[in-house]
């Protein structure tokens, strides 16, 4: 029997511009476990060090961990997905869980009122730093809610300051 090889895979260079805030754009797949929220972070602080972006950490962190803790309690499977990236000077962290919208209005009030209780700290970052946060239904094909945090750099750089 004849062997069939695959075809050579082209060639592309590793780029070699180092990370820059511009370039910033990951997403992770973590488990629905009680050492996410802690593991969200630590990719987190490497992630926004390596792209020059340390002065957004205090924020960047407590809002990761935030959607994290929440993705954990209300996701259905065993993982939950996060992203990071930064476009026009603003960081925008998405956190999916695989929680649907309920179709029943009374549940579906209650669920969103269980959230945002559970994301007040993150309300409270985002105020601060003049961003934005919000949940809402997912629109990828796998359904489930999605819940967001944008920090515009300038701000949440003054973070905590007097």
């Amino acid at each position: 029997m004849p062997t069939t090889r695959c075809p050579a895979a082209p060639t592309y260079p590793a780029d070699p511009t180092p990370p820059i805030p511009e370039t910033l754009a990951y997403s992770l797949t973590l488990p629905a476990a009680l050492a996410s929220a802690a593991l969200a972070r630590a990719t987190t602080r490497e992630v926004l060090r390596a792209h020059g972006l340390t002065d957004m950490l205090d924020p960047a962190l407590q809002a990761v961990g935030e959607l994290a803790a929440v993705a954990c309690q209300f996701t259905e499977s065993q993982n939950y997905y996060l992203t990071l990236r930064y476009r026009f000077r603003t960081l925008r962290l998405i956190a999916y869980d695989s929680h649907p919208r309920h179709t029943s209005p009374h549940l579906a009030t209650a669920c969103d009122t269980r959230r945002r209780a559970a994301l007040r700290v993150l309300a409270c970052v985002c105020r601060a730093c003049d961003g934005t946060w919000g949940f809402g239904e997912a629109r990828e094909p796998g359904g489930g809610t999605r819940m967001w945090a944008t920090l515009p750099r300038a701000s949440a750089a003054a973070y905590g300051a007097p």
